[in-house]
């Protein structure tokens, strides 16, 4: 038979998960490979890219919105358990469990948004057919990089401090600031000094300095621990700052330092994955696809 498409597998994995218990996603593919009768051959069936295995790359998925309807928790990788949300909605037995059923959960929808996209699988829903090819293809990029975001910044807090520091480092040079590592390695980390934990020059030539508080943080980071950075940033006669956290920022706070001199930057953890993304950060390239255009130039015109 065919692979089922990915919205077939929602129900399953959930009720697979219902018995309280942690489980592989290699335990749910061959769960899901017995119930719906694939062949070896069927489970051997690769994408286009014939770097992953469809019926593999079905049932990630459906973890995946499983777990960003809050329907299923994670606490390491390819694992998952069922969370009390999804035992609520298992008591209510339902028939199929598709993208329609999961749009009543905020957190889907927040997470649905960032990718634009109904379906994430090789094939066109059918709200898309009204969609480009280019339209389409960026949206499955976008869900693909919005899953990778939450993913990164899930590691980087699990990670001890010193990873953290460490990756500030790596982060900031990335982008160009700093004269090398050994120096960039030395300015940050450590107690502190007033609310300022490191210093790194904005250009090789050090002709002005930044000045960092890098802390890692689960909830919001208010106004007042800004202008406790701020205050340190004045007894430095500093003009600017970054504050990198791995929680993200109060309104307040981010309103506050729209108002101020010196010019502080806020980088909550949303945005520091995103940057780790664009800097090859933590990641590494698995796929790459050319979108091509007729060159008019090469062919002759009469």
């Amino acid at each position: 038979m065919p692979i089922p498409d990915f919205q077939s597998f929602l129900l399953p994995v959930l009720q697979l998960a219902g018995d309280g218990a942690e489980h592989s996603l290699e335990e749910a593919r061959n769960v899901l490979a017995e119930k719906f009768t694939l062949t070896a051959e069927e489970r051997a069936e690769l994408l286009p890219t014939g770097r992953q295995r469809r019926f593999d790359n079905r049932v990630s998925w459906a973890k995946v919105y499983l777990h960003r309807s809050g329907l299923l928790s994670s606490r390491r990788r390819a694992h998952f358990e069922i969370t009390d949300r999804g035992r609520q909605l298992l008591s209510e037995r339902p028939e199929r469990i598709d993208i329609a059923r999961l749009r009543e959960f905020p957190e889907f929808q927040e997470f649905h948004a960032a990718g634009r996209r109904p379906d994430p699988g090789p094939t066109p829903a059918p709200s898309a057919q009204d969609e480009t090819p280019e339209e389409i293809i960026e949206g499955a990029f976008q869900s693909i990089r919005a899953e990778i975001v939450s993913e990164l910044l899930a590691r980087v807090k699990s990670n001890p401090p010193n990873f953290f520091e460490n990756l500030v480092v790596e982060l900031l040079l990335k982008m160009g600031y700093g004269r090398n590592r050994a120096e960039a390695g030395r300015a940050i980390g450590g107690a502190g000094d007033e609310g300022i934990d490191g210093i790194i020059s904005e250009d090789r030539l050090g002709l002005d300095t930044i000045y960092i508080q890098a802390k890692r943080w689960d909830g919001n980071v208010g106004r007042p621990e800004i202008q406790k950075f701020v205050g340190a940033l004045h007894g430095k006669r500093a003009r600017k700052g970054v504050f990198i956290t791995t929680g993200s920022f109060s309104t307040e706070a981010r309103d506050y330092v729209s108002r101020i001199d010196p010019r502080v930057v806020l980088i909550d953890g949303r945005q520091l994955a995103e940057y780790m993304l664009d800097l090859n950060i933590g990641v590494t390239i698995k796929t790459t696809y050319e979108i091509k255009r007729i060159d008019s130039d090469y062919f002759i015109e009469e």
